[in-house]
């Protein structure tokens, strides 16, 4: 990840322009071409860098449900889980922490009844097991990358 890799995660993750070129528009404060912001956003993501990338929903806002999900995961099976756990569209996103529950993502779904229905097919899929935590308060963290 170079220098422009970090401009444009910091940048995008403030919003993103809603208009009919928005790659074009967030390109140009990035001092970028549409297609180069767009290819460097597909190579982010082919290198594992970003797992996704486009909005994030406050699920409990829309009448959903959204819960912070923890697994212990042996090392040698990480990948292997995350493949299978951020193949779930609920899974909003999903990080390595270091702790006996080193597996931590989120789960965003239309009721409590999904998400309780893509916590038994993780646990199902990978035979670990998951430990739901749902959110009593909200916090708001951002990430940003220093140059």
């Amino acid at each position: 990840m170079d220098d422009t890799d970090r401009a444009i995660i910091n940048a995008l993750q403030g919003g993103f322009p809603v208009c009919d070129r928005p790659f074009l528009v967030a390109a140009e404060s990035l001092g970028l071409t549409e297609t180069a912001l767009i290819d460097r956003i597909a190579k982010l993501r082919a290198d594992g860098v970003l797992s996704r990338f486009g909005p994030m929903y406050n699920a409990d806002r829309f009448g959903g449900h959204n819960t912070l999900v923890a697994i212990e995961v042996p090392e040698d099976r990480f990948d292997e889980v995350a493949a299978i756990v951020n193949a779930f569209p609920e899974v909003a996103h999903n990080y390595a922490r270091a702790h006996r529950l080193n597996m931590w993502f989120v789960v965003a779904a239309q009721s409590r009844a999904e998400v309780d229905r893509v916590l038994t097919e993780v646990e199902a899929a990978t035979g670990l097991t998951v430990h739901d935590m749902p959110k009593q308060r909200e916090f708001h963290v951002g990430l940003r990358f220093e140059a």
